[in-house]
Protein backbone atom coordinates (compact mmCIF):
# COMPACT_ATOMS: atom_id res chain seq x y z
CA UNK A 1 0.00 0.00 0.00
CA UNK A 2 0.86 3.45 -0.83
CA UNK A 3 2.47 6.03 1.93
CA UNK A 4 0.84 8.87 3.68
CA UNK A 5 1.27 12.23 1.58
CA UNK A 6 -0.99 15.15 1.91
CA UNK A 7 -1.22 18.01 -0.96
CA UNK A 8 0.61 20.87 0.41
CA UNK A 9 0.29 22.99 -2.71
CA UNK A 10 -3.76 22.62 -1.98
CA UNK A 11 -3.41 22.43 1.54
CA UNK A 12 -1.29 25.75 1.95
CA UNK A 13 -3.77 27.77 0.14
CA UNK A 14 -6.65 26.95 1.96
CA UNK A 15 -5.67 26.17 5.41
CA UNK A 16 -2.91 27.48 7.73
CA UNK A 17 -2.19 24.19 9.16
CA UNK A 18 0.72 23.68 6.39
CA UNK A 19 2.86 26.50 8.04
CA UNK A 20 2.81 24.97 11.38
CA UNK A 21 3.72 21.71 10.52
CA UNK A 22 6.77 23.45 8.72
CA UNK A 23 7.62 25.47 11.71
CA UNK A 24 7.18 22.56 13.91
CA UNK A 25 9.42 20.68 10.90
CA UNK A 26 6.96 18.03 10.46
CA UNK A 27 6.21 17.93 6.72
CA UNK A 28 8.64 15.26 6.02
CA UNK A 29 5.87 13.33 8.57
CA UNK A 30 3.20 14.02 6.36
CA UNK A 31 4.87 13.55 3.43
CA UNK A 32 5.54 9.42 3.67
CA UNK A 33 6.13 7.94 0.50
CA UNK A 34 7.35 4.59 0.77
CA UNK A 35 5.08 2.17 0.75
CA UNK A 36 3.49 0.19 4.08
CA UNK A 37 1.38 -2.45 4.54
CA UNK A 38 -1.31 -2.51 7.00
CA UNK A 39 -1.44 -5.86 8.44
CA UNK A 40 2.10 -5.51 9.37
CA UNK A 41 1.24 -1.57 10.92
CA UNK A 42 -1.84 -3.47 13.10
CA UNK A 43 0.31 -6.47 14.27
CA UNK A 44 2.94 -4.08 15.76
CA UNK A 45 0.53 -1.72 17.65
CA UNK A 46 -1.27 -5.18 18.89
CA UNK A 47 1.83 -6.22 20.38
CA UNK A 48 3.29 -2.58 21.36
CA UNK A 49 4.21 -2.91 25.18
CA UNK A 50 6.14 -1.01 27.72
CA UNK A 51 9.08 -2.85 27.96
CA UNK A 52 11.12 -1.14 30.88
CA UNK A 53 10.18 -1.10 34.66
CA UNK A 54 9.85 1.88 36.98
CA UNK A 55 13.63 1.62 38.05
CA UNK A 56 15.09 1.24 34.29
CA UNK A 57 15.03 3.50 31.07
CA UNK A 58 11.90 3.69 29.57
CA UNK A 59 12.06 1.55 26.37
CA UNK A 60 8.93 -0.08 24.20
CA UNK A 61 8.98 -3.52 22.46
CA UNK A 62 6.69 -5.34 19.86
CA UNK A 63 6.55 -8.13 17.72
CA UNK A 64 6.05 -8.57 14.02
CA UNK A 65 6.06 -12.01 12.37
CA UNK A 66 7.99 -13.72 15.62
CA UNK A 67 10.92 -10.36 14.89
CA UNK A 68 11.22 -8.37 18.69
CA UNK A 69 11.42 -4.86 17.76
CA UNK A 70 12.88 -3.12 20.87
CA UNK A 71 13.00 0.50 21.10
CA UNK A 72 14.69 2.59 23.91
CA UNK A 73 14.61 6.05 24.58
CA UNK A 74 17.57 6.81 22.38
CA UNK A 75 16.00 5.26 19.16
CA UNK A 76 12.94 6.80 19.61
CA UNK A 77 14.33 10.19 20.48
CA UNK A 78 16.48 9.07 17.00
CA UNK A 79 13.48 8.27 14.69
CA UNK A 80 12.00 11.61 15.71
CA UNK A 81 15.48 13.21 15.21
CA UNK A 82 14.75 15.13 18.54
CA UNK A 83 17.62 15.49 21.32
CA UNK A 84 17.50 12.86 24.17
CA UNK A 85 18.43 15.09 26.58
CA UNK A 86 16.08 12.46 29.55
CA UNK A 87 12.29 11.95 29.64
CA UNK A 88 9.57 13.55 31.52
CA UNK A 89 6.71 12.20 32.46
CA UNK A 90 3.02 13.91 31.70
CA UNK A 91 0.14 13.36 33.89
CA UNK A 92 -2.90 12.76 31.92
CA UNK A 93 -5.63 15.22 32.14
CA UNK A 94 -2.91 17.34 33.91
CA UNK A 95 -1.19 20.45 32.88
CA UNK A 96 2.29 21.61 32.90
CA UNK A 97 3.42 24.10 34.94
CA UNK A 98 5.89 26.05 32.91
CA UNK A 99 6.99 29.54 34.21
CA UNK A 100 5.08 32.23 31.88
CA UNK A 101 2.58 29.84 30.68
CA UNK A 102 -1.11 29.50 30.92
CA UNK A 103 -3.18 27.08 29.66
CA UNK A 104 -6.28 29.55 28.87
CA UNK A 105 -3.81 31.15 26.62
CA UNK A 106 -3.58 27.44 24.70
CA UNK A 107 -7.01 26.65 24.88
CA UNK A 108 -8.21 30.44 23.45
CA UNK A 109 -5.85 29.65 20.60
CA UNK A 110 -7.74 26.44 20.19
CA UNK A 111 -11.35 27.55 20.61
CA UNK A 112 -11.32 30.87 19.52
CA UNK A 113 -15.35 30.76 19.74
CA UNK A 114 -15.75 29.93 22.90
CA UNK A 115 -14.85 32.40 25.52
CA UNK A 116 -16.03 30.11 28.46
CA UNK A 117 -13.37 27.19 27.86
CA UNK A 118 -11.22 26.84 30.50
CA UNK A 119 -8.61 23.81 31.22
CA UNK A 120 -10.69 21.53 33.63
CA UNK A 121 -13.89 21.55 30.41
CA UNK A 122 -13.65 18.35 28.47
CA UNK A 123 -11.96 19.63 25.34
CA UNK A 124 -13.30 17.85 22.53
CA UNK A 125 -12.40 18.06 18.73
CA UNK A 126 -15.61 18.84 16.95
CA UNK A 127 -15.36 22.42 18.89
CA UNK A 128 -12.29 22.83 17.12
CA UNK A 129 -11.43 25.12 14.30
CA UNK A 130 -11.16 23.58 11.30
CA UNK A 131 -7.22 24.19 10.69
CA UNK A 132 -7.30 22.33 14.38
CA UNK A 133 -9.84 19.63 13.50
CA UNK A 134 -7.83 18.71 10.59
CA UNK A 135 -3.96 18.89 12.18
CA UNK A 136 -5.58 16.84 14.63
CA UNK A 137 -7.04 14.38 12.20
CA UNK A 138 -3.67 14.08 10.63
CA UNK A 139 -1.60 13.33 13.65
CA UNK A 140 -4.12 11.52 15.43
CA UNK A 141 -5.29 8.36 11.95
Amino acid sequence: MGGRNIDLDFCSSEFSFVSWLEDLHLIPLVQISDPFYIKLVKEFYMNFRIASSPNEEFALSSTVKGQRIYLDARILASILHIPHTGLYIFKYKKWSKVEGFHPNQNLSILYPNDPNIHPNMALTTNRLSVDHRLLHHLIVH
